[in-house]
């Protein structure tokens, strides 16, 4: 078969249509062997590949060949089922992916959040063991200023309005983030305001306790769980909220120096690639 021509396979009953060019993407593997004819598990039936094995894990086996990554979903368990596959394929890549557990395990996201109340005013520091995590939430979260814009009261009988400025958060580091609201006084005795928004949520909040609240109800949503509180400092009463989520490689892909299509003897590399979000 050419390898722009199309394969329609039936795997236990499910059907896949891919490129010729794709199931050769391993000329060693079960599966570029079976355009040949040459492997007696797999019939040609009313001009349909037909195999019988498990439909539902052959997702994950045509997906691999088609991006070389393998891409999981966070909830599946079936390593062993998925390893034993691609061994029938004969797939020796994606089989010694899937046996690397260390890559595939899914591990601990820590993420502390340390909240100071101060009369008027109220500090938040963010800390993260994944920095695009605080990346991203730094993309959501923004401080204002209020600022009086004067006029000519000849002119306008009307009051001063008010102007909202986004100012920029502290970034100590890659792994935390600073910023804070309430009121306060600057050192020419004026009085400074400062609001805070959590995209996507439009509000411009000045209490910081709601502030508070809108913040972990952010990070509820992206999956991460409350595992404790404390106060970290009496003097100055410091709340510490700890939270945490179990993340897993968005995807573990492979290099080659060369195309795996070209070669059967290409130098692979499997590496992990962990979501960030």
């Amino acid at each position: 078969m050419s390898s722009q021509e199309v394969a329609i396979l039936n795997v236990g009953g499910s059907k896949f249509t891919t490129w010729v060019s794709t199931l050769r993407r391993f000329p060693e593997s079960r599966l570029a062997r079976m355009l040949n004819g040459n492997d007696h598990e797999f019939r040609l039936v009313n001009g349909q590949f037909f195999v019988d094995r498990d439909g539902t894990l052959f997702n994950y086996i045509l997906d691999f060949l088609r991006t070389l990554q393998l891409s999981l979903p966070t909830d599946f368990s079936d390593y062993q089922r998925l390893q034993r596959e691609a061994d029938f394929y004969e797939l020796h890549s994606l089989a010694d992916l899937l046996s690397q557990e260390n890559l595939l395990k899914p591990r601990p996201e820590i993420l502390e959040v340390r909240f100071l109340l101060q009369e008027t005013q109220a500090f938040f520091r963010v800390f993260g063991s994944c920095s695009n995590t605080i990346e991203v939430l730094a993309g959501r979260v923004i401080m204002f200023t209020e600022q009086s814009l004067r006029q000519n009261w000849n002119n306008n009988p009307f009051p001063s309005q008010k102007l909202l400025t986004p100012l920029p958060l502290e970034r100590p580091s890659h792994h935390d983030l600073v910023f804070q609201c309430g009121t306060d006084y600057s050192a020419d005795d004026q009085l400074v305001t400062r609001y805070v928004s959590i995209k996507p949520d439009d509000r411009k909040l000045i209490n910081g306790t709601n502030v508070l609240g809108l913040l972990v109800d952010t990070l509820l949503k992206e999956g991460f769980h409350l595992v404790s509180t404390r106060t970290v400092s009496t003097e100055e009463k410091v709340e510490c909220y700890s939270f945490e989520r179990m993340k897993r490689p968005e995807a573990l892909f492979l290099t080659a120096n060369q195309s795996p299509e070209s070669t059967g003897g290409a130098q692979m590399k499997l590496t992990p690639m962990h979501k960030q979000k």
